[in-house]
């Protein structure tokens, strides 16, 4: 069957070369003159399935507090009449219990294993490269607190399979020996092997080449105005050059997806959250990450991408502003000296933003929804370079009606469609009628 998908990103891209693989005619629009120029572009680098876990969990209300009072805080807040932002903030906080928590983390996990098992073996089938390493993730604890903490973490992981280790300063440094001059700024790590680092950009660029060479059409410079809905199933997508039709549409547009999604009756609390990066040359190897090390503290990962370091991380609730504050910068830049001075040059650094689509409980919405003919992939925050093999494969099973190779339950749209236990709401009537023209 013809599948149009909205969206050339990291998921998009796999979403579209996985169908073409089994055998689908795909047709993919972005308004952007080429694959993985927005989200995907310049994120921290991590493929961590060991590090998936929601925002939301339990202590995170207090801690807010304080990051939004700290001078380098991870979090930002720009106070809005959103109602969509609000709503998006109370549903987070209802997912800040214990119980919760372990939910939500399963189910990313479970998600984000499958997916670098398919990133595995379409590497071994494709020989695709971009940047890429297997030396783990370091999660850095700056105090002994945040090291007791860690307990929750582990008995998921545990139950799920992870491999993990907890280390002391001396076990850190065995795995990032440049962190020995800067041995007094932590007290340990929780170390997760099986996680991999890579510039998702130059994947999603190399995906998209192979995406093409199976006979996928990407429509570049195309802006998605409206689901084209006739009441019964979505044809296909209104754009500014007119209708495009398919039998299945799936919408990967990122925090974009909300304003095509809504005239159909899915208020889906997919919200953008804003993050930053630097990219800079590495001028002392020696004095660099030799693969991810996630700052607990200031919740910056720094990442070595063959002759760079990426710095990542932040969250601002900032709708969809994509200005560059110097003060965000100054955060990047204390957090990579504090822990990797001379490692690169911030003089040289590139500043970036992107806008990571959220859910308030920190899994995506992946699969079919109640509408015929409409699928989406969305809402992977900030683990789409992680998730994205994962959500393609799937996607494309789903598609192809085959039976998925994990367990969808929690992944789905449903979640976010119920009215009392077990009972999903149907499209509102409201939605019986074609949409209106609007800007995606």
């Amino acid at each position: 069957m013809h599948v149009l998908v909205l969206g050339s990103g990291v998921i998009g891209t796999s979403v579209a070369y996985y169908a073409a693989r089994q055998g689908h005619a795909v047709t993919v629009i972005d308004r952007q003159p080429g694959a993985g120029l927005e989200t995907s572009f310049a994120n921290a680098g991590e493929v961590s399935p060991g590090y998936a876990a929601p925002w939301a969990g339990p202590g995170v209300p207090l801690k807010a507090i304080k990051w939004l009072l700290m001078p380098h805080g991870p979090l930002a807040v720009r106070p809005s009449l959103d109602p969509l932002m609000w709503r998006w903030i109370f549903l987070m906080l209802a997912n800040c219990t214990r119980h919760r928590y372990a939910v939500n983390k399963s189910r990313m996990v479970r998600l984000a294993q499958y997916s670098r098992d398919c990133l595995q073996a379409l590497r071994t089938e494709t020989g695709i490269g971009y940047d890429e390493r297997m030396l783990g993730t370091v999660q850095l604890f700056r105090t002994q607190r945040q090291l007791d903490r860690a307990a929750l973490d582990l008995a998921v992981l545990q139950e799920q399979g992870v491999p993990h280790e907890l280390l002391d300063r001396d076990g850190v440094i065995g795995h990032e020996p440049a962190l020995a001059a800067t041995r007094d700024k932590f007290v340990g790590a929780l170390r997760l092997p099986g996680d991999e680092t890579g510039d998702c950009f130059t994947f999603t660029r190399a995906l998209a080449n192979m995406a093409a060479a199976l006979g996928v059409q990407f429509r570049f410079g195309v802006a998605a105005r409206a689901l084209a809905w006739d009441g019964q199933r979505v044809q296909g997508i209104h754009t500014d050059e007119g209708v495009l039709r398919a039998d299945a549409t799936v919408v990967a547009a990122g925090s974009y997806a909300g304003a095509l999604l809504r005239p159909l009756g899915l208020r889906l609390p997919v919200y953008p959250v804003k993050g930053y990066s630097l990219t800079l040359p590495i001028v002392d190897p020696a004095g660099a990450p030799e693969s991810t090390v996630m700052d607990e503290t200031y919740k910056v990962a720094i990442t070595r991408l063959g002759g760079r370091i990426r710095v990542g991380g932040m969250a601002e609730l900032a709708g969809f502003d994509l200005s560059l504050p110097p003060g965000r910068r100054a955060t990047l830049e204390h957090v990579v000296g504090d822990l990797f001075p001379g490692g690169g040059d911030l003089r040289h650094a590139g500043f970036w933003c992107g806008l990571r689509p959220m859910t308030p409980d920190g899994t995506p919405v992946v699969g079919p929804t109640p509408v015929a003919g409409l699928h989406l992939a969305i809402g992977h925050g900030t683990l789409g370079w992680t998730m994205a093999a994962g959500t393609g494969r799937l996607v494309a099973d789903l598609l192809s009606l085959r039976v998925a190779e994990i367990d969808t339950e929690g992944l789905g749209v449903e979640r976010f469609l119920r009215r009392g236990p077990g009972r999903a709401t149907r499209v509102p009537a409201a939605a019986r009628t074609p949409p209106t023209r609007l800007d995606a």
